[in-house]
């Protein structure tokens, strides 16, 4: 990735910015010198107050973009969106993701919809859209992928069929875009569990067990691999790096 001055920041569009994981990558993407825009879904006031927040320290380096990615056209607007405020996109963090059980027998067209738009619809129309940008400042796409994809998770078939649809497209995307644009995925294990309590105590226990650092990650370890992807990792492309406490690692 590179600039067109030594003075202009990148920009970097991370979706799904404003909680969690989606909000430590915005933040360390800050860090690191970067304007940032902040996508949301439904999160609107805690996108606009980390977007406060980030240009409090830095004026005009953030901005938030409102859109729910799984609906016809939105990707592309909000790619204009974008690309509109400081005139370049030199990278792209497809975080944004919805994950709820689907158990067989019960999954519907609304299900689908909701998973594979989130996962894997949004991801693939927000970098078409901004391939032409991309190419042109040689930058870089970040896809948060999840070790589910390879290792379906039980009761969970349709979130792993789309994180699945993702790592392929973090391939497909990394041969459709070279060489101007390196492709790459982060594949997280237990780092922020869900907040609808989807996991009993025991289970996340059973979770964190199978790990071999024997403890949950942190949003800040998703972060910082995203950031090394987007600028320290010039020869790096097509790749998916599980940071996942090693839980992959052995069955």
């Amino acid at each position: 990735m590179h600039t067109n001055s030594a003075t202009e920041a990148p920009v970097i569009l991370v979706t799904g910015a404003a909680r969690r994981v989606g909000a430590a990558i915005a933040r360390e993407l800050h860090a690191s010198g970067a304007c940032v825009a902040l996508h949301y879904r439904r999160s609107a006031d805690e996108a606009e107050m980390l977007a406060a927040a980030l240009n409090a320290l830095r004026p005009d380096s953030a901005f938030a973009i409102g859109g729910d990615l799984a609906q016809d056209g939105v990707a592309e607007r909000v790619a204009r969106q974008a690309l509109a405020r400081h005139g370049r996109i030199d990278g792209l963090v497809n975080n944004a993701s919805t994950f709820f059980p689907t158990p067989i027998g019960a999954i519907d067209r609304a299900a689908w919809d909701d998973l594979m738009g989130s996962n894997l619809m949004g991801p693939l129309f927000l970098s078409q859209a901004l391939a032409p940008a991309l190419k042109a400042s040689g930058g870089a796409i970040v896809n948060i992928v999840d070790i589910h994809a390879e290792r379906p998770l039980r009761g969970y078939p349709l979130y792993s069929a789309a994180k699945a649809g993702l790592a392929g497209l973090t391939r497909a995307l990394a041969i459709e875009l070279a060489p101007e644009v390196r492709v790459n995925g982060v594949a997280p294990g237990p780092i922020d569990w869900p907040e609808d309590e989807q996991f009993s105590p025991a289970e996340r226990q059973e979770i964190i067990d199978h790990t071999l650092l024997k403890r949950t990650g942190s949003a800040r370890d998703i972060a910082r691999t995203v950031r090394f992807l987007l600028f320290d990792a010039p020869y790096v492309t097509g790749q998916i790096l599980a940071v996942d406490g090693g839980r992959s690692a052995h069955l």
